[in-house]
Parts: structure tokens; sequence; C-alpha cells
């Protein structure tokens, strides 16, 4: 056994080396024993350290490092050793002292510099750790303090909304949402719904909402512990905003099962989720369920027809898969047609609003678009066809009833297929046969169900020779006001599909003023029924054909307000109703335009009116040549002082299942009637034409479009393009206003496109880039061509603003166009107001480019006498914009200068620049005194003093 502490030392170093740290361990330990010198008791302990190093048994190995630094303050090696020890004890902030005093005593040694920076990045995650920790026990706390309030029936009303709406907000936040999830919040909010209390619900519901939004997995765990039986229950609760809230609350679970919305990726959470397809299925058919549940509120039922409506057919015809829509034609189909089969004047009808049977139709029609083959469409036919049949029932008149209330339902959706429908066997006959029954209730379904089967002349010959005697009797003796409209309405649609019976004419003349003066007495009257008022708007959609009614109608200020009130309501019949009678009222029907049916119609009303004509009423009595500009512009003011725009911007924005295309182009055409004075334009920016016009002017039939293009036009030619289309909006309208320069569109529609788009480009860069993408350079350029002054002048104006644009002066530049040429010659034109226009473009060409300065000399022989005749005009704009053109070519290059002065322009420059001061000519004298400088300056004339 050694007794000397230096040779057992170098024993433990070899053991060391060989990786024999215990028996390593063992001498350096028996060497302190022995040892009394101080360096080399720090030199034992540092080195035993790195041995409990290796085995990692780091507080031995810290405390062995720091007995060593207690010796030797400057130990580099017991420093850094400590400092690997302290990190493996988690204690960071110690390591990286040390790591931190090595680092200084070797600033450049890497090992140090790459510790303190692990350590740096380790000690700032934990620090965001505990702070993470914090707020999480923080929002722990807030979500138990609120649901204690929340619970506690005694806690104060203030205290309680608090806490209600600051749970909501929690739920929105990812975080937050989390740990009310985490935290059994799912039963605390269950536990509040359950408390009857409606705020309660609401502050629930809505934060249950929050906490879908966005995580599947979440969506999914929250939609099986409530049930989705129970989300129905809540959703049929007679109040209105409950029911609508837990309806967004099973839209944005469905939208987390269907993939759709803000997506998010929540690693092992998403291995949580179930078969989506399952789930959907089953929220599917209990929807499908409350169809048909006398339970169900009306509010209820129509949040599940929007559901249906919303998430059942193709978003995009081009996704091939449309099982959705074959599993609820499958299974519910029928509950759809018992919907739209119900009568509400029954005592057995479903609860319902006044929208419920028009959405179940808006349904229908979706479902049938959405199919892609006629097998398909061949099920859903016999679907329909079958369940109709065993409706009808010849000894219970109310079965038969439904089914052919089901039929006009169908009318109101697909209507090919309600077509196809009134050609099963007896039903057409059936109709007709009800409308003699004494039965009011038969007779009002009888008769809508015939105006809605009348829009094709085929049924309507039919049902003008069986039917048009019955609805004039029902009209002439009914007391039922709902019957009565319903039966002038069938009456006036059968005119309008080509009924030639002599009888009607005779029951039409003399009466349309007193007709129409019911109309609006039905409409105005709050007391009736929606649907039966709607009626009215239909009635008068047609008598307002007639001049006299028209006039009446706009100064009824109480009868347009009802109709622009009913005109907000989902319904697809009465917004095109109330399009046709704004329509009539403005004249904004296309005058050339022959529609055979209207002609028929014209003929039917009247014996003797000519077929020039294209609208007339099987009403109107008055001729149609007595509708003059005066009277229209007269109602065009009328209707816009009662608020005409704000009702037509409101119905632009309902739903593309509601707002018909042809109805799109009915309220295209009212709004650019009413854009025809430019005083009014200004009002109709105000109330929100401006914004309406646009998506009339992209989508729906092409008519539609090029009205409303138009009406855009006539806004942007004179408007302040930030107020009437602010933000990015005035880029939307671009693409309209080029539409209109077209060879095929008239010359009205082109200037005032031209106006707006000159409009446009006088504004912004990023506009003049919008005009020029949209390819609208080569027709502007052709306009400049024209003939007919006004055309050529606005052009040239809209040039005159686009050449401002680096990329359209790049066009003039470059070579084999005659872009320049046509500038210059249209300076030597005989109208001011084109060479106002064409000196600006080549005025600012000419500064921006100094290449079109020499290219402007070669590209006709007439440029000089151009040039001089611009700089000598009578009109001062003209003559500043020539002698700018003058000087931006002497100060392009000295040659091109030196041929100017050796022409009469130095002449006439001497002359201008000799004028006396006058303020208005200041500054023409001021640019033809630059000129000459230019020229002095090149030496090609001397100062006066020097001559």
């Amino acid at each position: 056994q050694m007794e000397d502490p230096i040779q057992l030392k170098e024993e433990g170093n070899k053991y060391f080396q060989a990786s024999d740290y215990e028996k390593a361990v063992q001498s350096y330990t028996q060497a302190l024993k022995l040892n009394k010198d101080k360096a080399l008791q720090a030199v034992l302990y540092r080195n035993r350290a790195a041995c409990f190093l290796k085995k990692e048994e780091y507080a031995k190995a810290a405390s062995d490092a720091s007995r060593a630094i207690d010796i030797n303050a400057a130990d580099l090696k017991a420093l850094y050793r400590r400092s690997q020890a302290l990190e493996r004890l988690g204690k960071l902030d110690q390591a990286f002292k040390d790591a931190q005093k090595c680092a200084t005593m070797e600033p450049r040694n890497k090992n140090f510099q790459e510790t303190l920076r692990r350590l740096g990045a380790n000690i700032q995650e934990k620090v965001n750790a505990r702070g993470a920790l914090r707020i999480q026990f923080s929002t722990d706390m807030r979500v138990q303090k609120m649901f204690e309030i929340l619970l506690d029936e005694n806690s104060e009303k203030e205290k309680r909304e608090k806490a209600a709406n600051n749970l909501i907000v929690l739920g929105r936040e990812e975080a937050g949402a989390e740990r009310i999830f985490q935290n059994n919040g799912v039963s605390l909010l269950l536990q509040l719904i359950e408390t009857k209390n409606p705020d309660l619900i609401l502050a629930a519901v809505r934060t249950l909402s929050g906490m879908c939004t966005g995580h599947k997995a979440r969506a999914t765990a929250i939609l099986h512990y409530l049930g989705i039986d129970n989300i129905c229950m809540w959703m049929s609760i007679d109040n209105e905003e409950i029911s609508l809230a837990v309806c967004n609350l099973l839209q944005t679970i469905t939208d987390c099962l269907l993939g759709q919305g803000k997506e998010e990726h929540h690693g092992k959470e998403e291995a949580v989720v179930l078969d989506t397809k399952k789930d959907l299925k089953m929220i599917t058919m209990r929807l499908l369920d409350m169809l048909v549940s006398k339970k169900v509120s009306g509010q209820g039922r129509d949040r599940a027809l929007n559901l249906l409506n919303k998430n059942i057919p193709r978003k995009d015809l081009k996704d091939l898969d449309n099982s959705r829509s074959i599993f609820v034609i499958d299974n519910g189909l029928k509950k759809i047609l018992k919907v739209v089969g119900q009568i509400p004047e029954l005592p057995d009808c479903l609860p319902m609003t006044e929208n419920t049977q028009l959405t179940a139709s808006v349904l229908l029609n979706k479902l049938y678009d959405d199919l892609r083959c006629d097998p398909e469409r061949d099920n859903y036919r016999v679907i329909c066809e079958e369940y109709i049949k065993s409706k009808v029932d010849p000894q219970d008149m109310d079965k038969t009833l439904h089914a052919i209330q089901m039929v006009s339902g169908v009318l109101q959706g697909p209507f090919d297929l309600g077509n196809k429908l009134l050609g099963m066997k007896g039903i057409m006959e059936m109709m007709v046969a009800l409308c003699g029954s004494e039965r009011e209730i038969d007779q009002l379904v009888a008769v809508e169900a015939l105006i809605h089967a009348s829009t094709k002349l085929s049924r309507a010959t039919f049902i003008i020779s069986n039917g048009v005697t019955l609805l004039k009797e029902i009209y002439k003796k009914t007391k039922n006001e709902k019957i009565k409209i319903r039966a002038l309405v069938g009456l006036c649609k059968l005119g309008s599909a080509g009924g030639t019976d002599y009888g009607l004419r005779q029951f039409a003349e003399g009466s349309t003023e007193k007709l129409a003066k019911q109309c609006r007495k039905w409409l105005c009257n709050t007391s009736i029924d929606a649907r039966t008022r709607k009626w009215a708007v239909e009635g008068l959609s047609y008598l307002t054909l007639d001049a006299d009614v028209k006039d009446d109608f706009v100064e009824d200020e109480p009868a347009l307000q009802a109709m622009f009130e009913l005109a907000k309501t989902s319904d697809k019949t009465i917004l095109y109703s109330v399009a046709s009678a704004l329509v009539n009222c403005t004249n904004s029907y296309d005058t050339k335009e022959l529609v055979p049916e209207l002609v028929q119609l014209a003929k039917f009303s009247k014996q003797h009116v000519p077929e020039e004509h294209p609208k007339a009423s099987c009403l109107q009595l008055g001729s149609w040549e007595e509708d003059k500009k005066d009277f229209v512009v007269k109602r065009v003011k009328r209707l816009l002082k009662a608020g005409v725009v704000s009702a037509l911007a409101c119905m632009v924005r309902a739903d593309s299942a509601i707002l018909t295309d042809q109805s799109k182009e009915l309220i295209a055409r009212v709004f650019l009637a009413l854009c025809e004075d430019p005083k009014d334009r200004g009002t109709i920016v105000a109330q929100g034409g401006g914004k309406a016009l646009i998506p009339l002017a992209v989508e729906g039939t092409e008519v539609g479009k090029i009205k409303a293009s138009h009406a855009l036009a006539k806004i942007a030619a004179i408007s302040n393009p930030d107020i009437a289309f602010p933000g990015e909006r005035v880029y939307e309208v671009v693409r309209p206003l080029v539409s209109l320069l077209n060879t095929e569109r008239d010359g009205l529609q082109n200037y005032e496109a031209l106006l707006g788009l000159t409009n446009f480009s006088g504004k912004s860069d990023k506009l003049r880039m919008k005009i020029i993408k949209e390819k609208a350079l080569p027709d502007i350029e052709n306009y400049m061509f024209e003939n007919h002054d006004q055309l050529r002048q606005a052009a040239t104006e809209c040039m005159c603003n686009l050449v401002i644009n680096k990329e359209v002066q790049e066009r003039f530049v470059a070579d084999g166009n005659d872009r320049l040429k046509l500038v210059v010659l249209l300076c030597g034109e005989d109208d001011e107001k084109v060479q106002v226009a064409a000196a600006g473009a080549l005025a600012m060409l000419t500064a921006a480019q100094k290449k079109l300065c020499s290219k402007m000399t070669q590209v006709t022989t007439q440029w000089l006498e151009i040039l001089q005749r611009l700089c000598l005009h009578d009109n001062m704009e003209v003559q500043h914009r020539g002698l700018v053109i003058a000087f931006n070519l002497i100060s392009a290059d000295k040659e091109l200068a030196k041929t100017l002065v050796e022409s009469e322009l130095l002449e006439i420059l001497t002359y201008i620049s000799k004028k006396e001061n006058d303020p208005k000519k200041q500054h023409i004298i001021n640019v033809a005194h630059d000129c000459l400088t230019k020229c002095m300056d090149y030496g090609l004339i001397k100062p006066l003093s020097q001559a």
C-alpha cells in the first residue's frame, strides 16, 4: 500500500484514463487522507470531481469542485466541472455563473461559449415555463371563480353578467378554452344550461362555441358529452336568441367535423377524434327528425333547415362527392316534403314561422341541383311522386290538401320537377275542383297552387280553360281577404302567361286603379299575416304596368315603406315581385326587346294594343305612350326620397338561393334608372348603392351584369372613388367598367365607362396597374380612333392619366407601334378637349422618356407644325402643354434643340417670353423663358445684350 500522495494521484490518473472511475476515486481519496499540501489537495478534489461526473454522482462532483475552488478561486477546471454538475442538478443559475467566470478567464474557449449559450437558453425556457405555470394557475383560479359566481343564485346580477362575459371571451382564446376543458368546464357549462336561466344558457352556449372553434378533438368530445339530442332540444325552444346561439354551436361543431374554418394542429390530441362521418350522419339524422317533430318550435325548425341548407349540398360542383345530398334524399326527403305540405290554417299544422316553408322549398331546390345524373334525379322524382300519391284521398279532403300544398311547395323549389309533378294524373283537375269548394281553406290552397302552376304557358292554358271563371267568382264573392288577394294575383298571372279569355278582360276593364288601391291597403295592413301581404306585392308587380297606378303607388309613402320592409325577408318570390314593381315604376325595361309572353298579355288585355309595345298588362287601361319621361323622373325622385336604395341594397345581400339571377337583373335595371340624374348619384352612394352594385355586375344574367356595370360607370364617372368605393372595393369596380369597352355595348355605355376609368386612373398608380391588368389599354386606344368626338375625347383623357404609369410609357417607347403617332396627331385635332388631353399625354410622355422626344420627330412629318400650333393656341391650357412639350424636346437633346431653334418656334418662344407680366399667363411665360434659357445654355442663341 502506497503512502505517497503524489504516487496515489498518478495511480488515480491512470485508472481515470482506463475509465475505471471507482478505483480512481479510491486512489484520490487515499491521497487526500495522506496529503498536507494545499495545492495538491485542490488538484485531488478537482480530479475526484471529474470521476463523480463520469459516475453521474453530480452532488458529490459539485461538492469536490467547490472544495477545490475554496483553495484556489481561479481554478478553471474546478469551476467548469462544478458548472457541469450544477447544470445536471438543475441549478441553472449557479451553473451559468461558473460558466461565465470560465468564459471571462478564457474568452476564446469555444466550449465555454457554447455552454453559456446552452445554459442561457435553458434558463429562459425555464423562466417561460414558470410564467406559463403561473398563468395557467391564474387562469384555472379565474375559471373556478367565474363558475362559482355563475352557479351561486345569491350572486349580484352585475357580477354574474361580468363573469358570463369573461367566460365567453376566455372560451374564444385557445389557452383559455383548453383550461376550461381540462378543469371539468364542460360539465359546469352543462349545469349553467340546466338552470333554465336564459342569460346563463346564452353564456354557456357561446362559451362552448368558442371552445369548439378550430379544434376537432375538443369539438368531438363536447358533442359526445352534451349529446346531439340535447343540442337539438335546446335549439328547438321558443327563444330566438338561444335557438340561434345553439344553431351557431352546432354549425361550429359541424365545421370542425368537415375540416372547415380555422384549422389548427394539436399533435396527439388529434388521435382522440372519432369517425367524423358517423358523427355527421348522426347530426344530419337528428336535424331531419326535428323537421317533423311537433315539439320543435317554428324557429327551431328554421334553424334545422338552415343548417341542412348550408352543410348538405356541395359548395363546389367540381367536387364529385354528393353523398351527403344522396343520404338526405334517401332518409329525409319525405320529411322535407311534409314541411312544405303543411297548411297553417289547419289545426294539425306543425309550429312554423313565415319563412319555414319557403326555406324548405329552397332546400328541395339545392338538393335537386346537387344531383349529378339522371338516375339520381329520377330517384328524387319517384320519391316525391309516391309520397304525394300516398296523401291523395278523395275521402279525406284535408289529406288531399296536403298533397296539393306539397306540389305548390316543390314548384317554389326545383320548378322543373314541380312541373313534372303537375303532370301526375288528376293533380291539375283536383286544383281546379278545389277552387269551387265551399270551404275557404280549400280555395286558399288551390288558388295558391294554381298561381305557382301557371308560370308555364302550357299549364296556364289548361287553367284558363277551366279555372278563370272560378277565380273571378272567388274574387267577387269571398270575404276572406287572404283568398281575395290570391285570386287577384292568379288572374293577373294567368293574363301574363298568355290567356285569351274575354271574360277576364271584362273583369279587368275599368278596375286597375281600384284593384291597385286595394292591394296597397292590404300591403299596409300589419294585422294581416305577412304571407298575404306578400301576395299584395305580387299583385302590384302586375298592376304597376299601368301608368296611373305607378304614379299613385310612388306617392303612397306607407305602401312603399311596407313593401321595402317585406323586401328584407328571405323570400325569393317577394324579392322578384318587389323588383318587378320597381322596374315598372322606373320604366327600366329595354323598350326595344319583345317579350313574347308580354305581347300575348298585351293582346289579352286590350283589343287594339299594337305589338311594338313590349310591356302591357291584362289590367292596363291607359296608353303606353302617355307614360312620358317627366313622369318617370318624378317617380324616380320619389322612390329615392322614400329610401329605395337601402331596400335594394338589403335585397342584394339575400342568400343566393333566394336572390335569383332574374331578380338580380331586375334590381340592376332599377339601379341604372336611379343613376340617370347625376345629382342623385351622391344619394345612391350614401345609401350603399355603390357597394350593392358590385356583386350585381359580376354575377347573374348577361343583361343584368351589363346594366349593373353601366350604373357603376355612371357613379364612377363623377364621384370621388375614395368615397363611392372606399378601401379595396374600388379595385373590384375596374373589371365591370372594362367590360363595357366593347363594340357590342352602346356608345353611352362606352363613354361613361371611359369617364369612370379616367377618374380612377387619376387616383393612384395601383389603380392604373389594375386597369392595365384587366387588358383595357387596347380598347382605350381603339376608342382614340373613334369618329365620335365624345368617345375620342374620353379615351384620350383616360390615356392622358394612364401614361403616368411606367409600363404604359414602355409601350409607347417600344418599336413597331403607332401609339405615339396617334397622340401627336390628336394634338392637331380641332376639338379643344381632345387637344387638351392629347397634349397633356404627350407632355408627360416626353418628360418621362427622353427616347420619345426623338421618336416624336420621326412618327409624322407634321410634328413641328402641330407643336407650333399648340404653342400659339388661344386656349391657355393647350398652349401651356405645348410649351412644356417644347421644353422637354429642347432638354432631351442638343441636336433636337437646334432643329427647333432653326424653325419658327424660336420666334414663337421669344414672342411669348416678351409678353407683359400677367398673373393668369405667368406660368406660360415662365415655360417660354425656360426654353430660351436652355437654348442659351447649349450656346444655340445668345442673350439680347450680346447679340
